[in-house]
């Protein structure tokens, strides 16, 4: 085994998870966890914090099936990579990045912010009927990524 392949096995993930109430309130606890959780950990959370914003908040407003909760967590990769996962209990409905967005519009923004911050970005079935939405972001010290003049 090469020391670059021992280095990768045993530099291990750093992992938070939590559920929240699906509403207002547990969205905005989802964002400001997700900050102090990367300050902890010492990489930036700025662009995090927006990602998990949108995420919470979709789930919050479109996620939302009566007693049940939303669930948060964040996956610190060896190759600095952050995964964030929002999972909801409505299955059905998937999101979707609209074709057109009035530029005032106070909606329909939210996606879009997402894609600006992450390599990538998806939705997979979860459990119980439910969805997870997911993003990939680069971790860079002492850098905010910004992809599209949003930070």
């Amino acid at each position: 085994m090469s020391q670059k392949s021992l280095a990768q096995i045993t530099v291990p993930a750093r992992h938070f998870a939590v559920q929240l109430s699906a509403t207002r309130r547990g969205a905005r606890l989802a964002r400001l966890l997700t900050e102090r959780q990367l300050d902890d950990w010492g990489e930036p959370y700025e662009a995090a914090a927006q990602v998990v914003a949108e995420l919470a908040s979709n789930a919050v407003l479109h996620g939302r099936v009566r007693g049940r909760d939303f669930r948060l967590r964040l996956t610190l990769r060896a190759d600095r990579t952050l995964r964030i996962e929002v999972t909801d209990a409505r299955g059905d409905r998937v999101p979707r990045i609209p074709a057109s967005v009035e530029k005032d519009a106070e909606g329909g923004h939210g996606l879009r912010i997402v894609e600006a911050y992450a390599n990538r970005w998806g939705v997979v079935e979860a459990p119980a009927h439910g969805k997870t939405v997911w993003a990939e972001l680069p971790m860079a010290h002492g850098e905010l990524r910004d992809a599209a003049g949003l930070g």
